[in-house]
């Protein structure tokens, strides 16, 4: 179930499909280590994250994404310091800073922000796209067990194989691949950056894309609850919060240094252990095993490579809108009160800047010899940090606040 979001990332993006598997096998032994074999989670790709990449390489510039993947190893370090601070003074106090009215909003901007690239993937062929989005709905509405797990899996394979029927795949770089391979080269590191740096390419890849983490490690901590509630322990507590941000934290960072996205604990992962029963961590670490090996075969990359953009626009709407759809989620569920001024003036500032710049172009300006450039999302991500922490909120927002927090270490 994790394995088909895990390879659409690099297919959207650029990035290497082999290098993308290794790490998240690796990523995902790195976590389980780190968390002393007690959380049943798969790390895969981050979808998250897809808004810096396109910000930096908008066309998957093998250039550019190096910048882009040190933005996001940079962000990997802000789990690092949110855990050392919940590990300090406890994730009530922390979490304060990070409430649904700031990150509810960030990840509604960051699924409405990609959908005008869906769109143009789709236009190479409207009736492979569309294929794709009906086997998706449809399986999500009405699939029965792992098939209403897996609706990105088939919704490929389903236009996949109506863009065979249609020739839009070319298989001539599936049959020159070979079986066996390194997953990676050196070019496409961070490290190949350092031998001839662009500055201000490099603060604006940290500027614009380490904002994001924000919301992604509110993200994580929603699916280590998941995880806690399904399997009816309380990871939150033993190994810690703080075990699975560093964990978390630590396989971004090293993807990223090596080509490969950003990691993330899967919300596909709580449905399969739902299904399954199965809470075996080392159920889990057999799967990432598998990831490590398959990421040795350049012609299974090859094979991905090979999916047309009709077929990756099509998917691409349904799970940008998803992205939306789960910041929509995040202020219900909370039940943020919208009544009250000072949510509405964070929500539209944080909407409007993120969309409105996207759309009109980064804001960019002189430091010294560099020039900085913020995307939407960075600047909308900051204004609404920026907002919640000045503007005065009532005692008993506060006292709710805590409620919350307290719901999720239960």
């Amino acid at each position: 179930a994790m394995f088909g979001a895990t390879v659409l990332v690099p297919a959207l993006t650029g990035l290497s499909v082999s290098s993308t598997l290794l790490f998240a096998g690796l990523g995902t032994l790195l976590f389980h280590l780190l968390t002393k074999g007690k959380v049943p989670a798969f790390l895969g790709s981050s979808f998250a994250f897809l808004g810096g990449y396109f910000a930096i390489a908008p066309n998957g510039e093998k250039e550019l994404l190096p910048y882009a993947c040190l933005g996001v190893a940079c962000a990997g370090v802000l789990y690092l310091v949110l855990a050392a601070l919940i590990k300090a003074f406890g994730q009530k106090k922390v979490m304060r800073f990070f409430p649904p009215i700031v990150t509810g909003p960030i990840i509604i901007a960051i699924g409405l922000t990609l959908s005008s690239s869906a769109i143009d993937n789709c236009k190479q062929s409207w009736i492979v796209a569309l294929i794709a989005i009906f086997v998706v709905v449809i399986c999500n509405i009405y699939g029965k067990g792992m098939i209403k797990i897996v609706p990105i899996i088939l919704g490929v394979i389903a236009s996949y194989i109506s863009a065979v029927l249609v020739g839009l795949v070319d298989f001539t770089p599936v049959a020159d691949a070979p079986w066996i391979g390194l997953p990676f080269r050196a070019q496409d590191t961070v490290f190949s950056i350092f031998s001839n740096p662009d500055k201000s390419m490099i603060i604006t890849a940290i500027v614009t894309i380490m904002p994001i983490a924000l919301a992604t490690m509110v993200e994580h901590i929603g699916d280590i609850s998941a995880i806690s509630s399904t399997t009816n322990r309380n990871f939150i507590e033993d190994p810690g919060l703080h075990r699975t941000l560093l964990g978390d934290g630590l396989a971004t960072i090293l993807a990223s240094l090596f080509g490969a996205p950003a990691n993330t604990t899967y919300g596909e992962n709580t449905g399969v252990l739902s299904l399954t029963k199965v809470y075996d961590p080392r159920v889990i670490r057999i799967a990432a095993y598998f990831a490590v090996a398959v990421s040795f075969s350049p012609k299974f990359a090859a094979l991905i490579s090979s999916i047309p953009a009709a077929t990756i626009g099509g998917v691409s709407i349904v799970l940008y809108g998803m992205i939306s759809a789960v910041g929509v989620r995040n202020v219900v569920e909370n039940q943020t009160d919208f009544s009250k001024s000072r949510n509405i003036i964070i929500a539209a500032l944080i909407l409007g800047l993120s969309i409105g710049v996207n759309y009109s172009g980064a804001i960019s300006f002189p430091v010294g010899s560099v020039t900085i450039s913020l995307s939407g999302l960075a600047v909308g991500a900051l204004v609404g940090i920026i907002l919640n922490a000045v503007l005065p909120m009532e005692e008993k927002e506060y006292k709710g606040l805590d409620k919350k927090v307290d719901n999720v270490e239960k």
